[in-house]
């Protein structure tokens, strides 16, 4: 088995605590959906998982861990690829496709010339793209292209683990849809395992098992993904929620959804969302235990776990 376990997790910039003792397992062979706005540390929890930020925590593939300096340890960490959402700044311009995706190789794989070039034609053919396209530079591609030619470089290095860093954000809607059906035939058929960040819930749901709701720089609720969406426990699920507009439907956000517009320094000790919440001390003023106690610890003991001292859950739970 290589799940992936992350455990206390934290990568600091400078005075800024980016990413605050995130803790997850990903099993293997499924994959986990990273939600929350722009600046909640989902993208900095993948660049460390992959050793791009400097970062303290336990992070183990297959028992080994892959932060440790040791060579075991170095190509385990290689198992785990990430494609990076602009496909056109991750792809070296100078070179060709056929370069670009020979980077990802291993070196054993990458020293006979004509073998390399094979192995590339097959990854092309694998994303769905002529090996002809090889002799093109990136800047010559469509933005759907360049991203299948992106996840081909990401599988050059044969990974176990595959992060998915908003690989859809800037393409059309009928190209998304071919890289998500994409990616999740590529899951099916090599067994990944994924962490797949997005801002779109829809597309979450359809690729992920679990899915986790980061706030602040820590995870606010995990658990599946359809008793996440459909039952959220968490004020702040709820109005990421909440902000998600229906088919016909034009509307300003709601109050509550815009509540998740900016997050909020956290007390000492506290909720990092006890300023905003509809369900603390400005609604309640007798609920003061969201200033003094962090509601994290108590979460880690349930299945689906929500980091809220007044979460929202089903009777008899």
């Amino acid at each position: 088995m290589t799940d992936l376990t992350i455990q206390d997790l934290e990568v600091h910039y400078g005075a800024v605590r980016a990413v605050r003792g995130v803790s997850f397992d990903v099993a293997d062979g499924s994959a986990l959906g990273l939600v929350g706005e722009s600046g909640s540390g989902k993208s900095t929890v993948a660049r460390a998982v992959v050793g791009l930020a400097e970062s303290a925590g336990a992070m183990r593939l297959g028992g080994v861990d892959i932060a440790a300096s040791s060579r075991t340890a170095r190509r385990q960490r290689r198992k785990v690829q990430l494609i990076f959402q602009d496909s056109r700044s991750s792809l070296d311009p100078r070179f060709t496709v056929e370069q670009c995706v020979m980077e990802g190789l291993d070196r054993s794989a990458s020293g006979n010339r004509r073998d390399a070039a094979a192995r590339v034609a097959e990854l092309l053919e694998m994303v769905s793209l002529d090996p002809a396209v090889g002799r093109s530079r990136p800047g010559n591609l469509s933005g759907g292209q360049r991203q299948r030619v992106a996840i081909a470089r990401a599988l050059a290095a044969q990974p176990e683990v595959l992060i998915a860093d908003e690989v859809t954000a800037s393409l059309d809607v009928s190209v998304q849809a071919v890289v998500l059906n994409l990616l999740r035939r590529l899951q099916h058929e090599l067994g990944l395992t994924m962490i797949f960040i997005s801002h779109n819930l829809a597309v979450v749901r359809y690729m992920c098992d679990d899915l986790a709701v980061m706030f602040n720089g820590r995870i606010v609720e995990f658990g599946s993904v359809e008793g996440v969406i459909e039952a959220p426990e968490h004020p702040y699920t709820r109005s990421l929620l909440a902000a998600v507009p229906e088919v016909g439907e034009r509307r300003l956000l709601s109050d509550s959804a815009l509540e998740a517009a900016i997050g909020d320094p956290a007390p000492p000790g506290g909720c990092d969302y006890h300023l905003r919440c509809p369900a603390g001390p400005i609604a309640d003023p007798d609920r003061s235990i969201c200033l003094t106690a962090d509601p994290t610890t108590e979460a880690r003991s349930r299945a689906h776990r929500a980091a809220c001292h007044f979460a929202r859950r089903p009777a008899g739970v």
